[in-house]
C-alpha cells in the first residue's frame, strides 16, 4: 500500500515550495482523479483514509491528490502571511495541477477548500469535472465563522497525543456526539504534529493574523455569482447536522439555483464531518463514479 502513495513537491507561482500527496490506484485506469482541499488551518491527513478508500476502491479505482497549502503542514511558510488568502490558495493549486499534468479532476472541498474550488470555477472552470462540498457554501454563517475564530485563538496546546484527542473532543464533542474514541484520535493527529517531543497545531500561527481585522457584525462577502459558474456541474453537497458555518438557508437557495444538486446530511457531526465515516465514502465513491459517466 505505501507504495501507492507519492509524496509531490513543486513550486508555487512565486517560488515557494509546496507539498502534496499522490494516492495511485494499482493499476491505470482512465477514471478522473479527485483533488482534495482542506480547511482553513488543516492539511492533506484529513483526507489519508478517504483517499486511500477511493485509489484502492474495487470497482472504480482513481489517483487522489491531497494538498497542504502553503503555511499548513508540510507545504512552506509564507514570510508574508497576507499571502493566506483563497485567491493566491487557488493559483497554488492550479501550479500543483500544472506540476502532475492534471487537465481536469473532480474537486472535493472541506470548509476553506470548497471557497477555493469556487474561485477555481471563475478562474479555471475547464478543470472542474465535478465538485463536493463538504460542510461549506458560497454564503458562510456569521456565527460560525466566529466560532472558528474564538476557538483557534484561545486553543491551547497539548501535552501528549491522548490529551491532544482529549482537548479535541471537550471543543468540538457537543457537535460530534456520533465521533468514536478512535475518531477523535485520527482527528487529533490530523490536526497536530509532534516536534521534537513537542506537540504543537500544524500550520504557521500568523495564519490566525487574517481573521483579525473580521467585522462579526455585518454580513460576510458571498461567492454566488461564483457557484452559479457550477450550475451545469454534477454538484454534491455534504452537511453536517450541527454545523454553525453553513445554514440551512443556504442550502436551500443552493438547490434553487442548481437544479440536480445533491445534498447529504452527516447525523451526530458538526462542521465538517469527518469524510472517512459511516457511509461518507461510499457515497463519494458513488458520486464521482457518475461523474466518470459523463465524460
Amino acid at each position: 500500500m505505501a507504495d501507492s502513495v507519492r509524496d509531490i513537491h513543486f513550486s508555487a507561482p512565486d517560488g515557494l515550495q509546496l507539498y502534496g500527496r499522490l494516492y495511485q490506484p494499482e493499476v491505470k485506469t482512465g477514471n478522473l482523479p479527485v483533488i482534495c482541499l482542506p480547511g482553513l488551518t488543516r492539511n492533506s491527513r484529513d483526507f489519508h483514509e478517504l483517499a486511500l478508500f477511493l485509489s484502492q476502491h474495487p470497482q472504480t479505482p482513481r489517483p487522489v491528490i491531497t494538498f497542504d497549502y502553503r503555511g499548513r503542514g508540510r507545504s512552506a511558510y509564507d514570510p508574508d502571511w497576507s499571502h493566506y488568502n483563497i485567491g493566491v490558495e487557488a493559483g497554488d493549486v492550479i501550479a500543483g495541477l500544472t506540476h502532475l499534468q492534471i487537465n481536469q479532476a473532480v474537486f472535493l472541498g472541506t470548509s476553506r477548500g470548497g471557497l477555493i474550488t469556487h474561485i477555481l470555477a471563475a478562474i479555471a472552470p475547464q478543470l472542474l469535472a465535478g465538485v463536493i462540498l463538504n460542510d461549506i457554501g458560497p454564503e458562510i454563517s456569521v456565527e460560525g465563522l466566529q466560532q472558528i475564530g474564538s476557538y483557534l485563538n484561545g486553543a491551547r496546546q497539548p501535552t501528549n497525543w491522548n490529551d491532544a484527542a482529549d482537548l479535541q473532543r471537550q471543543v468540538h464533542g457537543e457537535y460530534f456526539p456520533a465521533l468514536t474514541s478512535e475518531d477523535w484520535q485520527r482527528f487529533a493527529r490530523a490536526i497536530y504534529r509532534e516536534d521534537n517531543g513537542v506537540i504543537r497545531s500544524d500550520y504557521d500561527p500568523n495564519l490566525l493574523k487574517t481573521m483579525e481585522n473580521i467585522d462579526y457584525t455585518q454580513k460576510l462577502p458571498d461567492l454566488w455569482a461564483q457557484f452559479d459558474l457550477m450550475k451545469d456541474l454534477p454538484l454534491l453537497v455534504i452537511r453536517g447536522e450541527n454545523t454553525k458555518l453553513l445554514a440551512q438557508e443556504t442550502v436551500e437557495e443552493m438547490q434553487r439555483r442548481h437544479n440536480s444538486l445533491q445534498v447529504f446530511n452527516v447525523s451526530g457531526q458538526g462542521h465538517a464531518p469527518l469524510l472517512e465515516t459511516g457511509r461518507i465514502p461510499d457515497l463519494i465513491a458513488a458520486f464521482v463514479a457518475g461523474v466518470d459517466l459523463r465524460e
